[in-house]
C-alpha cells in the first residue's frame, strides 16, 4: 500500500510527464502545423479545414485533465504532507 509521500511523488512525476508531453505536442503542432494536418487528415479522413478546431479542443481536454487528474491531487497532498 502506498503511504502519502509515495502518492504525492508518483502524482508529481505524472505531472512532469503530463505536461512535458502537453507541451512537446503543442510545439510540434506550432512548428509542424501543415504536414501535421495533411498527414491527421489523411489518416482519419477529417476535412483540412476541421483538424485546427479538433486540436485546439483537444489540447484543452488534455490540460483540464491534467489539471484535475494530477495537479490539483498533487497540490492538496503537498499541502497534508
Amino acid at each position: 500500500m502506498l503511504n502519502l509521500t509515495e502518492l504525492t511523488a508518483f502524482l508529481g512525476w505524472c505531472l512532469v510527464i503530463n505536461t512535458s508531453f502537453l507541451l512537446i505536442s503543442g510545439g510540434l503542432l506550432l512548428i509542424m502545423r501543415d504536414w501535421l494536418i495533411s498527414i491527421h487528415s489523411k489518416m482519419v479522413g477529417v476535412p483540412v479545414d476541421s483538424l485546427p478546431t479538433l486540436y485546439f479542443q483537444y489540447f484543452a481536454n488534455y490540460k483540464i485533465g491534467v489539471i484535475l487528474l494530477n495537479f490539483t491531487p498533487y497540490i492538496a497532498l503537498k499541502m497534508m504532507v
